[in-house]
């Protein structure tokens, strides 16, 4: 199995991969770990010649000025956490094709089957890989340039260009989660994993993240961003498998790291994916003044609200044009029991008796904290 995945055989110890490579014991250890791999003892053969031809790779970058060491590690973190989750996502999707239940270890003969499907297949199977990434890097670079340029034509000293982030939250996934059997809830996952995906992809967006019982999404256009919203909030509801979700959208600036992105934009649409009604899509004042004259929209303006760490925000309801109003136009009216606090500490990861505020705190992902 290693030799035909690793392309060559174990033949060299941690002192024969850095001399090789031509790299430090440090860098190599700091790159090993970047990858997610474990540390071997330094006697121990577990290095192929593909892992030196890596470190030299990485070696060159560094040498001729492209990156530096901790933009090479960078680098490979992300490689290292994005293949990991790949690798993951494919050997239990062969398993379960094989027919182990999701969670348990596949039978030892269908390890064989799979050591077989990976060695029939692995030249289909790795352009696959290089294909998706390069299309992707295209149009990460699309988006750069034209941010860049956005930024370019903006008057000088102007904030950086705003992003139209959004969050689609499962209502009720904590009680579901108490409920379903494990196998229900993963496939109840999955089936809003994927009809979420495929909208935001669909629509022109990009989806950053999915968390279980929430996705959060990105649109440069906030008109994109508005129909992700409404698109996902009206899928969802004609999922006889999923629960309906509510969904926040929020339009401002927002900064991009290592795939993710952070700030105040981004928690409050999360604050705002907790103010919302079941089924319904809640925008903030930033995203409405640039919907507003959309013939294809339609917003209401509802009472405003208290978030705490982010002070009093006015919230409206999107709708598309022509569609009649639901319970997420509702005021407020100031008392935070009841369905609302139970909305809004569900949506905070908890067990919904949160306070209905939110405290505005969040990590910096814009994923509502924990209890």
């Amino acid at each position: 199995m290693e030799e035909l995945l690793l392309g060559g055989e174990l033949r060299h110890t941690r002192g024969d991969a850095v001399r090789l490579a031509g790299v430090t014991r440090e860098f190599s250890g700091r790159v090993w770990r970047a990858f997610g791999y474990p540390s071997m003892p330094d006697d121990e053969v577990a290095y192929t010649d593909g892992d030196v031809a890596a470190l030299n790779g990485l070696r060159r970058l560094v040498d001729d000025g492209v990156l530096g060491e901790d933009g090479v590690i960078r680098l490979v973190r992300a490689f290292g956490q994005t293949m990991t989750r790949l690798a993951e996502w494919q050997v239990n999707l062969l398993s379960g094709m094989l027919g182990a239940e999701p969670g348990e270890s596949p039978a030892p003969e269908a390890v064989r089957t799979i050591v077989e499907i990976a060695e029939k297949h692995i030249e289909e199977f790795e352009p696959l890989v290089v294909h998706a990434w390069r299309r992707q890097l295209a149009a990460a670079g699309t988006r750069a340039i034209a941010a860049a340029a956005t930024r370019e034509a903006a008057a000088p000293g102007a904030a950086r260009s705003h992003t139209t982030v959004g969050f689609a939250d499962m209502v009720s996934f904590t009680q579901m989660s108490r409920e379903l059997e494990e196998l229900e809830l993963a496939r109840m996952v999955e089936r809003f994993e994927e009809t979420a995906s495929d909208i935001v992809a669909s629509c022109g967006g990009r989806l950053v993240k999915t968390l279980g019982d929430e996705v959060l999404f990105c649109a440069d256009d906030p008109v994109v961003g508005g129909e992700i919203a409404l698109t996902i909030a009206a899928a969802i509801q004609d999922e006889t498998e999923v629960p309906d979700v509510r969904v926040g959208v929020a339009y401002g600036p927002v900064l991009p790291l290592m795939g993710d992105v952070f700030g105040t934009t981004v928690n409050l649409a999360a604050r705002l994916t907790a103010l919302a009604r079941p089924g319904s899509v809640m925008i903030d004042a930033e995203l409405a003044a640039q919907l507003e004259k959309r013939p294809a929209f339609a917003l209401t303006r509802i009472t405003r609200r208290p978030v705490r760490g982010l002070g009093i925000i006015q919230p409206y309801v999107l709708r598309r044009a022509g569609q009649a109003g639901g319970a997420g136009d509702v005021p407020w009216t100031g008392d935070a029991s009841g369905t609302f606090g139970d909305i809004a500490g569900e949506a905070a990861g908890g067990d919904g008796m949160g306070d209905g505020m939110g405290d505005g705190m969040g990590d910096g992902t814009g994923v509502p904290p924990g209890p």
